[in-house]
Protein backbone atom coordinates (compact mmCIF):
# COMPACT_ATOMS: atom_id res chain seq x y z
CA UNK A 1 0.00 0.00 0.00
CA UNK A 2 1.60 3.68 -0.65
CA UNK A 3 0.70 6.74 0.98
CA UNK A 4 1.53 10.59 0.42
CA UNK A 5 2.75 12.34 3.44
CA UNK A 6 1.80 15.81 3.75
CA UNK A 7 3.11 18.64 6.39
CA UNK A 8 1.18 22.18 7.46
CA UNK A 9 3.35 24.81 9.35
CA UNK A 10 1.37 26.97 11.08
CA UNK A 11 2.79 30.49 12.59
CA UNK A 12 3.02 34.41 11.62
CA UNK A 13 6.58 33.56 13.30
CA UNK A 14 7.84 31.68 10.42
CA UNK A 15 6.57 33.67 7.58
CA UNK A 16 7.78 36.78 9.02
CA UNK A 17 11.14 35.44 9.47
CA UNK A 18 11.17 36.05 13.24
CA UNK A 19 12.08 32.15 13.36
CA UNK A 20 12.96 29.78 10.69
CA UNK A 21 11.46 26.68 10.54
CA UNK A 22 12.99 23.58 11.39
CA UNK A 23 10.11 20.99 11.44
CA UNK A 24 10.44 20.19 7.28
CA UNK A 25 13.95 19.61 7.21
CA UNK A 26 13.46 16.82 10.58
CA UNK A 27 10.24 15.90 9.03
CA UNK A 28 11.91 14.74 5.73
CA UNK A 29 14.11 13.18 7.80
CA UNK A 30 12.14 11.23 9.73
CA UNK A 31 10.21 9.56 6.69
CA UNK A 32 13.54 9.30 4.80
CA UNK A 33 14.95 6.76 7.80
CA UNK A 34 11.72 5.00 7.22
CA UNK A 35 11.49 4.43 3.91
CA UNK A 36 9.05 7.13 3.48
CA UNK A 37 9.06 10.53 1.59
CA UNK A 38 7.42 13.90 1.99
CA UNK A 39 5.12 14.58 -0.96
CA UNK A 40 3.58 18.68 -0.28
CA UNK A 41 4.19 21.35 2.78
CA UNK A 42 2.15 23.98 3.21
CA UNK A 43 2.87 27.05 4.97
CA UNK A 44 0.69 29.08 6.91
CA UNK A 45 0.09 32.31 9.33
CA UNK A 46 -2.30 32.72 12.06
CA UNK A 47 -5.24 33.65 9.79
CA UNK A 48 -8.25 31.09 10.85
CA UNK A 49 -9.83 31.59 7.34
CA UNK A 50 -6.39 30.34 5.73
CA UNK A 51 -5.89 27.51 8.32
CA UNK A 52 -9.12 26.20 8.06
CA UNK A 53 -8.75 26.21 4.10
CA UNK A 54 -5.59 24.34 4.47
CA UNK A 55 -6.88 21.55 7.16
CA UNK A 56 -9.74 21.49 5.20
CA UNK A 57 -7.66 20.08 1.93
CA UNK A 58 -6.08 18.04 4.47
CA UNK A 59 -9.11 16.20 5.65
CA UNK A 60 -10.32 15.78 1.74
CA UNK A 61 -6.49 14.34 0.70
CA UNK A 62 -6.58 10.99 2.00
CA UNK A 63 -2.69 11.97 3.11
CA UNK A 64 -0.99 11.16 5.84
CA UNK A 65 -0.46 14.70 7.58
CA UNK A 66 1.32 16.63 10.44
CA UNK A 67 0.52 20.82 11.14
CA UNK A 68 2.58 21.95 13.28
CA UNK A 69 1.69 24.95 15.71
CA UNK A 70 -1.14 26.99 16.67
CA UNK A 71 -2.90 24.39 19.34
CA UNK A 72 -1.79 26.05 22.29
CA UNK A 73 -4.83 28.16 24.00
CA UNK A 74 -3.33 31.62 23.28
CA UNK A 75 -5.29 34.40 21.12
CA UNK A 76 -3.03 33.64 18.17
CA UNK A 77 -3.53 29.62 18.54
CA UNK A 78 -6.34 29.10 16.23
CA UNK A 79 -5.43 25.41 14.94
CA UNK A 80 -7.96 23.55 17.14
CA UNK A 81 -11.06 25.54 16.52
CA UNK A 82 -10.15 25.47 12.90
CA UNK A 83 -9.51 21.95 12.58
CA UNK A 84 -13.38 21.46 14.40
CA UNK A 85 -14.95 24.31 11.61
CA UNK A 86 -12.71 22.05 8.80
CA UNK A 87 -14.51 18.83 9.82
CA UNK A 88 -17.74 20.72 10.90
CA UNK A 89 -17.92 19.58 14.65
CA UNK A 90 -18.02 21.02 17.98
CA UNK A 91 -15.41 21.12 20.02
CA UNK A 92 -14.98 19.04 23.10
CA UNK A 93 -12.66 18.64 26.40
CA UNK A 94 -10.88 15.25 25.88
CA UNK A 95 -11.47 13.24 29.07
CA UNK A 96 -7.71 12.02 28.52
CA UNK A 97 -6.04 15.42 27.90
CA UNK A 98 -7.56 16.72 30.98
CA UNK A 99 -5.97 14.25 33.13
CA UNK A 100 -2.92 14.54 31.80
CA UNK A 101 -2.99 18.64 32.05
CA UNK A 102 -3.83 18.43 35.21
CA UNK A 103 -1.01 15.89 35.34
CA UNK A 104 1.40 19.02 34.52
CA UNK A 105 -0.55 21.48 36.50
CA UNK A 106 0.33 19.60 39.78
CA UNK A 107 3.92 18.75 38.49
CA UNK A 108 4.17 22.24 38.03
CA UNK A 109 3.05 22.99 41.80
CA UNK A 110 5.17 20.22 43.15
CA UNK A 111 8.21 22.07 41.32
CA UNK A 112 7.67 25.56 42.14
CA UNK A 113 6.83 24.39 46.22
CA UNK A 114 3.47 25.76 46.25
CA UNK A 115 -0.30 24.13 46.64
CA UNK A 116 -2.02 22.74 43.30
CA UNK A 117 -4.70 25.28 43.02
CA UNK A 118 -7.69 23.42 39.92
CA UNK A 119 -9.81 26.25 40.31
CA UNK A 120 -7.37 29.29 40.05
CA UNK A 121 -8.36 30.99 36.75
CA UNK A 122 -5.06 30.22 34.91
CA UNK A 123 -5.27 26.61 35.83
CA UNK A 124 -8.89 26.41 34.00
CA UNK A 125 -7.71 28.39 31.11
CA UNK A 126 -5.19 25.62 30.85
CA UNK A 127 -7.83 23.07 29.98
CA UNK A 128 -8.26 24.77 26.92
CA UNK A 129 -5.31 23.21 25.37
CA UNK A 130 -7.35 19.36 25.54
CA UNK A 131 -10.11 21.26 23.75
CA UNK A 132 -9.87 19.07 20.75
CA UNK A 133 -12.70 18.19 17.70
CA UNK A 134 -15.53 15.83 19.03
CA UNK A 135 -13.78 12.48 17.99
CA UNK A 136 -10.31 13.33 18.00
CA UNK A 137 -7.40 10.99 19.73
CA UNK A 138 -4.49 12.28 21.57
CA UNK A 139 -1.39 12.27 20.81
CA UNK A 140 0.95 12.19 24.20
CA UNK A 141 3.70 14.57 24.77
CA UNK A 142 6.59 12.97 26.61
CA UNK A 143 8.20 16.51 27.05
CA UNK A 144 5.41 18.12 29.34
CA UNK A 145 2.76 15.82 29.34
CA UNK A 146 0.30 18.61 26.83
CA UNK A 147 -1.41 16.38 23.98
CA UNK A 148 -1.82 17.18 21.11
CA UNK A 149 -4.43 15.29 19.03
CA UNK A 150 -5.13 13.21 16.02
CA UNK A 151 -8.35 13.25 13.73
CA UNK A 152 -8.17 10.37 11.01
CA UNK A 153 -4.95 10.74 9.41
CA UNK A 154 -4.30 14.31 9.94
CA UNK A 155 -2.07 14.81 12.97
CA UNK A 156 -1.44 17.97 15.04
CA UNK A 157 1.20 18.93 17.44
CA UNK A 158 2.84 22.01 18.89
CA UNK A 159 5.03 24.11 16.99
CA UNK A 160 8.05 23.61 19.36
CA UNK A 161 10.33 21.23 17.87
CA UNK A 162 11.51 19.30 21.15
CA UNK A 163 7.40 18.36 21.65
CA UNK A 164 6.72 18.30 17.98
CA UNK A 165 9.49 15.85 16.56
CA UNK A 166 8.85 12.87 19.42
CA UNK A 167 5.10 13.44 18.75
CA UNK A 168 5.28 12.89 15.46
CA UNK A 169 8.02 10.14 15.46
CA UNK A 170 5.59 7.56 17.73
CA UNK A 171 2.56 8.72 15.32
CA UNK A 172 4.98 7.18 12.55
CA UNK A 173 5.84 4.17 14.58
CA UNK A 174 2.64 3.44 16.00
CA UNK A 175 0.17 3.87 12.96
CA UNK A 176 2.21 3.82 9.74
CA UNK A 177 4.45 1.10 10.50
CA UNK A 178 2.75 -1.26 7.77
CA UNK A 179 4.38 1.82 5.15
CA UNK A 180 7.43 1.36 5.88
CA UNK A 181 10.20 0.64 2.84
CA UNK A 182 13.25 0.90 5.20
CA UNK A 183 16.22 0.09 2.38
CA UNK A 184 13.72 -0.47 -0.81
CA UNK A 185 14.36 3.46 -2.01
CA UNK A 186 17.53 4.03 -3.82
CA UNK A 187 18.93 7.29 -6.05
CA UNK A 188 21.45 6.63 -8.33
CA UNK A 189 22.29 9.98 -10.23
CA UNK A 190 25.44 11.19 -12.46
CA UNK A 191 27.09 14.42 -12.80
CA UNK A 192 26.78 15.42 -16.35
CA UNK A 193 29.08 18.30 -18.12
CA UNK A 194 28.25 20.17 -21.16
CA UNK A 195 24.51 19.50 -21.80
CA UNK A 196 21.84 21.11 -21.72
CA UNK A 197 18.38 19.77 -19.84
CA UNK A 198 16.32 20.22 -23.37
CA UNK A 199 18.67 18.13 -25.10
CA UNK A 200 18.69 15.63 -22.13
CA UNK A 201 14.80 15.15 -22.00
CA UNK A 202 13.77 13.05 -24.60
CA UNK A 203 16.03 10.32 -22.80
CA UNK A 204 14.16 11.59 -19.52
CA UNK A 205 10.98 10.87 -20.78
CA UNK A 206 11.88 7.17 -22.26
CA UNK A 207 13.07 6.11 -19.29
CA UNK A 208 10.49 6.89 -17.10
CA UNK A 209 8.05 5.42 -19.72
CA UNK A 210 9.75 2.50 -20.23
CA UNK A 211 10.35 1.75 -16.63
CA UNK A 212 7.06 2.62 -14.38
CA UNK A 213 7.50 3.31 -10.75
CA UNK A 214 10.77 4.90 -11.80
CA UNK A 215 11.22 8.79 -11.42
CA UNK A 216 13.94 10.67 -13.24
CA UNK A 217 15.11 13.85 -11.49
CA UNK A 218 17.54 16.59 -12.89
CA UNK A 219 18.99 18.87 -11.28
CA UNK A 220 20.81 21.62 -12.79
CA UNK A 221 23.65 23.96 -10.93
CA UNK A 222 25.48 26.92 -12.25
CA UNK A 223 27.51 28.04 -9.92
CA UNK A 224 28.35 24.38 -7.67
CA UNK A 225 31.45 25.05 -5.20
CA UNK A 226 32.93 21.47 -6.75
CA UNK A 227 31.51 20.55 -9.96
CA UNK A 228 31.09 24.40 -11.22
CA UNK A 229 28.22 24.67 -14.16
CA UNK A 230 26.44 21.14 -14.65
CA UNK A 231 23.30 19.04 -14.23
CA UNK A 232 23.17 16.36 -11.45
CA UNK A 233 20.80 13.59 -13.70
CA UNK A 234 19.43 10.63 -11.85
CA UNK A 235 16.60 7.96 -10.87
CA UNK A 236 14.65 6.65 -8.45
CA UNK A 237 12.68 4.46 -6.93
CA UNK A 238 12.45 0.86 -5.54
CA UNK A 239 16.03 -0.70 -5.20
CA UNK A 240 14.77 -3.65 -7.65
CA UNK A 241 13.98 -0.85 -10.19
CA UNK A 242 16.70 1.48 -10.22
CA UNK A 243 18.95 -0.51 -11.51
CA UNK A 244 18.15 -0.82 -14.77
CA UNK A 245 16.33 2.01 -15.14
CA UNK A 246 20.30 3.75 -14.51
CA UNK A 247 22.01 1.39 -16.92
CA UNK A 248 19.53 2.95 -19.49
CA UNK A 249 20.22 6.09 -18.64
CA UNK A 250 23.82 6.06 -18.32
CA UNK A 251 24.03 4.46 -21.88
CA UNK A 252 21.68 7.08 -23.47
CA UNK A 253 24.31 9.84 -22.39
CA UNK A 254 27.03 8.23 -23.96
CA UNK A 255 24.94 9.14 -27.13
CA UNK A 256 25.36 12.73 -26.50
CA UNK A 257 28.47 15.33 -26.41
CA UNK A 258 28.35 15.34 -22.68
CA UNK A 259 31.06 15.07 -20.09
CA UNK A 260 30.36 12.38 -17.14
CA UNK A 261 31.55 13.54 -13.68
CA UNK A 262 30.95 11.06 -10.36
CA UNK A 263 27.96 8.93 -9.61
CA UNK A 264 26.29 9.29 -6.91
CA UNK A 265 23.83 6.74 -4.64
CA UNK A 266 22.01 7.84 -1.96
Amino acid sequence: MSRSFGLIIVGDEILSGKRLDKHMPKVIELLAARGLQLAWAEYVGDVPARITAALARAFASGDVVFSTGGIGATPDDHTRQCAAAALGVPLALHPEAEVLIRERMQDTAREQGVPYEPDRPDNVHRLNMGVFPLGAKIIRNPYNKIPGFSVGDVHFVPGFPVMAWPMIESVLDERYAGLFARGRAVEKSVIVFGSMEATLTPLMEAIEREHPGIKVFSLPSVDHAEHGRHIELGVKGDADKVEAAYAQLLQGLHGFDARLGPELVR
